[in-house]
C-alpha cells in the first residue's frame, strides 16, 4: 500500500476528484481500495485556501511510484494485536466510564476478561436529562452532571479526538469509536471530532457490545473502598458502603473529579503526588468573529473554524486556549454543591452562534503553599466556591465583558451568554487569584495579535474553568502500570496520565494489556511452583 501526501482540492471541487487527480499526475495502474487518510484546511493564504488530502491505495506500480515522487511513501498495514489472552481467578473491577474505563472495559472484554464497570453516575441516556434540568433550573445531581456519568467529563464537550500522544493505539481507538457509531470523519480529519450529540449514542454503544460480551456494567455505584491483603495487595473492592467484590484487579479510572476518591486513596495510603493544571474562564465571541479572522471573506462556504493558541509570559507563567468549541456553548459542569465549575460543549454541526474556549493559566505545586498531596483540589475548590458567592448563588456564573476587564470601553457587537442557569456580571477578580487575571489580561492582547477580534470588548468571559486536568497523580510503576498497592491500575486523566479524550481512551487500552501481561506472568509462576 501507499500514501500520497499533499493532494490539493479547491473549495468548489468535490471529492470525487480525487482518483482522477491521483491518475492523472502519477500514471498509477489498476488503482484500488483507496480511502481518504487525512483531510485538513489550508488557510495560510487567504487568498488560496483549500483542502489538503492524502490518501491511502493500492495499485500494480506502488513501489516504482514511491521511488520517483517525494510525496508518495510505501506504508505496511499493522492491526492492532492484544497481548495475550485475559486469565483471572476473580473478576476485574474497572472504577469510571469515561474514555479510560470504557476503553479499558472494552478491550479485556474482547479478549477474555472478566469486567464488572462500576459508574458512579447514570447510563447517558439519563444523564443527559440530569445535565438539561441543571441548566434550566440550577437543581445539582451530584452524581449525575457534566462530570460524573456514562461517557465521562468528554461526554458533553464536542469529542474532540484531536491529541499530542504518538502512540499506535490512537488508530485502534478511533477504528473502535467509527464502529460504534462515531462519524466516518473522524478517521482522517486532521483535527477530528465526534460531537456531543453523536457522543452520546456512541457510549451507548459500547456499553451494549461489554454486556454482550458477558461485562457487567452498575450505574449508580460509587468505589467507597478498597480492602487490601496483609502483603498490601488488592483483595476487594467496597460499592457505595453496602456491599464488596471480591477482586484481585482494580482499574481506577475515575475522572478529574472524583474528589472523595482521591481522598479515599490518600487515607488508603496510596502514593499520590501534587501535579501542575491550569485555570482561567471561557472566552466567547460570535463565530462569525473568528470565521473572518481565520478565513477571510470565503468563511461562510467552510466549517466552522477553530483555533489553538498559546503565549509565554513576562511573569515566567504559561497561558493557552483549550477545548475550543466552534459553534457551542459554555455549559454549566459544576459536581459539588455551592461550587460553579464552567466547561465548553459543541453538537457535531457546530452550528450555533458562539464560539468559546477555555482561556488558562499555568499553576504550579508552588502555587498552592501545602505539601498535601490533595493541595491542588482544594485550590480549584476555593476558586468555585468564590464563584459561586460572587455570582449570587443558585448555580449562576460570574461574568464580564473583555473591554471591562481590560479596562477598555464597550463593543456595539456584544456576545450573547450561552451559559445556564444564567451569569451574573460581576468583576472576575473577585473570584480568581490575581495572578490568574492578571496573566489572562497579557494573553488576551498577545492573543489579538494572532486571532484579530479576540480582544474585541464585547466578548465574554465566564468563569471558572478550573477542571483542565487532574490536579494529583497517582503513583504508578511505568512497567507494569500498578501502584505500590499490588493489583491497583490507576488510569486515564483522573490518575494524572492523560489529557482529553483519546489520550485517556489510549490509557485505558495500555492498562488494559498491561493487566493481562502482568496476570499472565502470575498464572505463569503458579504453573510453575505445581
Amino acid at each position: 500500500m501507499i500514501r500520497i501526501s499533499g493532494i490539493r482540492l479547491g473549495l468548489d471541487e468535490n471529492e470525487s476528484c480525487l482518483i482522477e487527480k491521483i491518475e492523472r499526475k502519477y500514471n498509477l495502474k489498476n488503482i484500488r481500495g483507496a480511502v481518504i487518510s487525512k483531510k485538513s484546511i489550508d488557510a495560510r493564504k487567504k487568498s488560496d485556501i483549500h483542502y489538503v488530502y492524502a490518501v491511502d491505495l493500492h495499485a500494480d506500480n506502488e513501489e516504482e511510484t514511491a521511488k520517483n515522487h517525494a510525496e508518495v511513501r510505501v506504508i505496511e498495514e499493522k492491526p492492532y494485536v492484544f497481548p495475550c489472552a485475559v486469565k483471572t481467578d476473580k473478576p476485574i473491577v474497572i472504577v469510571g466510564a469515561g474514555p479510560a474505563g470504557l476503553m479499558c472495559a472494552l478491550t479485556l472484554a474482547q479478549n477474555g476478561g472478566n469486567v464488572i464497570l462500576l459508574e458512579r453516575g447514570k447510563r447517558v441516556e439519563e444523564r443527559v436529562n440530569d445535565v438539561e434540568t441543571f441548566r434550566e433550573s440550577g437543581i445539582l445531581d451530584v452524581n449525575s452532571n457534566v462530570q460524573f456519568g456514562e461517557g465521562g467529563a468528554g461526554t458533553f464537550s464536542d469529542g474532540k479526538l484531536t491529541t499530542g500522544i504518538n502512540d499506535f493505539r490512537t488508530r485502534r481507538v478511533l477504528e473502535e469509536f467509527h464502529a460504534h457509531g462515531a462519524p466516518e470523519e473522524i478517521l482522517y480529519y486532521a483535527k477530528p471530532h465526534i460531537g456531543t450529540d453523536n457522543l452520546c449514542e456512541m457510549v451507548k454503544n459500547i456499553r451494549e457490545d461489554i454486556i454482550r460480551m458477558d461485562g457487567d456494567v452498575r450505574f449508580s455505584s460509587s468505589l467507597t473502598g478498597i480492602r487490601l491483603t496483609k502483603d498490601g495487595a488488592v483483595c476487594a473492592a467496597a460499592v457505595n458502603d453496602e456491599y464488596e467484590i471480591e477482586t484481585d484487579n482494580i482499574v481506577l479510572a475515575a475522572g478529574h473529579s472524583a474528589r472523595d476518591t482521591f481522598e479515599m486513596l490518600k487515607a488508603l495510603g496510596a502514593p499520590m503526588k501534587q501535579k501542575s493544571f491550569s485555570v482561567g474562564a471561557r472566552i466567547e465571541h460570535k463565530q462569525s468573529i473568528i470565521n473572518h479572522a481565520q478565513y477571510g471573506e470565503d468563511y461562510e462556504t467552510l466549517p466552522a473554524a477553530d483555533y489553538k493558541l498559546s503565549a509565554h509570559l513576562e511573569n515566567g507563567r504559561g497561558a493557552y486556549t483549550f477545548c475550543m468549541c466552534p459553534g457551542g456553548e459554555v455549559i454549566a459542569s459544576a459536581s459539588e454543591e455551592g461550587g460553579v465549575v464552567t466547561n465548553g460543549m459543541s453538537r457535531f454541526a457546530r452550528d450555533g452562534e458562539n464560539a468559546n474556549s477555555a482561556l488558562l493559566v499555568s499553576v504550579t505545586p508552588d502555587d498552592f503553599k501545602s505539601d498535601d498531596p490533595l493541595a491542588g483540589m482544594y485550590f480549584q475548590r476555593e476558586i468555585e466556591r468564590k464563584a459561586y458567592i460572587a455570582a449570587g448563588g443558585g448555580y449562576k456564573a460570574p461574568a464580564e465583558r473583555a473591554g471591562s476587564f481590560l479596562g477598555r470601553g464597550k463593543s456595539n457587537d456584544e456576545v450573547t451568554p450561552t451559559y445556564r442557569p444564567g451569569v451574573t456580571w460581576t468583576s472576575l477578580d473577585s473570584v480568581l487569584p490575581k495572578f490568574v487575571t492578571d496573566s489572562m489580561r497579557e494573553a488576551i492582547m498577545l492573543f489579538d495579535r494572532k486571532l484579530r477580534g479576540f480582544a474585541d470588548g464585547g466578548a465574554v468571559l465566564t468563569a471558572p474553568e478550573t477542571r483542565s486536568s487532574s490536579p494529583v497523580r497517582i503513583i504508578r510503576d511505568g512497567e507494569t502500570l500498578q501502584s505500590e498497592i499490588k493489583g491497583l491500575y490507576p488510569c486515564g486523566e483522573g490518575a494524572g496520565y492523560a489529557g482529553g479524550i483519546m489520550s485517556a481512551a489510549v490509557d485505558g487500552i495500555r492498562v488494559a494489556e498491561a493487566l493481562a501481561k502482568n496476570n499472565a506472568k502470575t498464572d505463569i509462576k503458579k504453573s510453575a511452583s505445581n
